[in-house]
């Protein structure tokens, strides 16, 4: 029998339970986003369920979750996406064997860490959880990240990835192991690592969102509300990934990745 889980109320599907080493259990993936970049295309598909060599972009996310030990993970999507997030479940839902999988429906957007700071704190509880970006393949070593998130002291640890091309992206500054800020779009970049869209966090962090939560602010991002009271705090560190990272924001970047993700 599989043990008792606190569910959440829509949208959940139970898949095959399995039993893992101890790890970091509960990943959010954010899914919630309209991807104009890659108009007309995410006027008809969510981006997160864009296909990369035959499988959806979210598979990938899941298949890295369930490698370093996740077992539940919970998905914020569009309200106008739910129907199509909930087909692809019900899909897919023997290739994601291994893992809880529960879509929540925004009725409004809310930013990268506002649906959580509202709504998930509850479920992920007082243990740390992984933030991700849902339309970004990666391949990261999360059980290294988290070893290093715990030897850092850090509040929250940003998988950062190096690329050949940081002026087109938010290069990140570094002191040591900690982050100072994020230069974007820099035409010098001082390095060529930028964040990868996913983020160890601890559960404290919420404190630091405490007077927007009780003016009722509900959009807050995380690289703007948060981030930056963390940095200055030095409480926000990097963890300098090997990985693999595709961004498939625009067309070209998409069909780079079709063409090198397995390679």
């Amino acid at each position: 029998m599989p043990r008792k889980r606190n569910y959440l109320p829509i949208g959940e599907i139970y898949i095959k339970d399995i039993s893992m080493k101890e790890s970091v259990k509960k990943a959010i993936i954010l899914a919630g986003g309209k991807g104009t970049r890659l108009y007309p295309v995410t006027l008809e598909t969510p981006k997160p369920l864009l296909t990369v060599n035959k499988r959806p972009i979210i598979n990938y996310l899941i298949d890295m979750f369930k490698k370093h030990g996740v077992q539940e993970i919970a998905i914020t999507v569009r309200q106008s996406d739910f129907e199509d997030f909930s087909w692809w479940l019900r899909r897919w839902q023997n290739d994601l064997g291994g893992v809880w999988v529960n879509l929540m429906a925004e009725e409004e957007p809310m930013g990268t860490i506002g649906y959580w700071a509202h709504k998930l704190h509850t479920w992920t509880g007082n243990e740390p959880f992984f933030l991700t970006n849902g339309d970004e393949l990666k391949d990261i070593n999360l059980t290294e990240l988290a070893a290093h998130h715990q030897k850092t002291g850090a509040l929250a640890t940003i998988a950062a990835v190096e690329v050949p091309n940081p002026q087109e992206y938010g290069v990140i500054v570094f002191n040591g192991d900690h982050i100072e800020k994020f230069l974007e779009k820099p035409e010098n970049p001082p390095t060529n690592f930028i964040s990868s869209g996913l983020y160890l966090i601890d559960p404290q962090v919420r404190g630091y969102l405490a007077d927007a939560l009780q003016k009722g602010q509900k959009f807050l991002m995380i690289e703007k509300d948060l981030f930056p009271k963390l940095a200055a705090e030095r409480k926000l560190v990097a963890y300098k990934s090997k990985g693999k990272w595709f961004d498939c924001g625009n067309l070209q970047r998409w069909e780079k990745a079709i063409k090198e993700w397995e390679s």
